[in-house]
């Protein structure tokens, strides 16, 4: 399979292998920069839960009141 790649820009497709090499540098600092913000928010996912787990925890380890 040898799918030609595409970015759309401002509702415009362009053929990356078509563009100049500053421009597909530039598409190459999106894709990293795009990849990074990925695992970014994979791991902010992985913080919340931990956090959620911590805090029950410890609401499981505090005195009860009665209000």
């Amino acid at each position: 399979m040898d799918e030609e790649l595409e970015i759309t820009v401002a509702g415009v497709s362009y053929r990356v292998s078509e563009l100049s090499a500053e421009a597909q540098e530039q598409v190459a600092n999106l894709r990293f920069v795009e990849l990074q913000m990925t695992e970014l928010s994979s791991k902010l996912a992985v913080f919340q839960t931990a956090r959620n787990a911590y805090q029950a925890a410890l609401q499981n380890l505090l005195p009860r009141t009665t209000q």
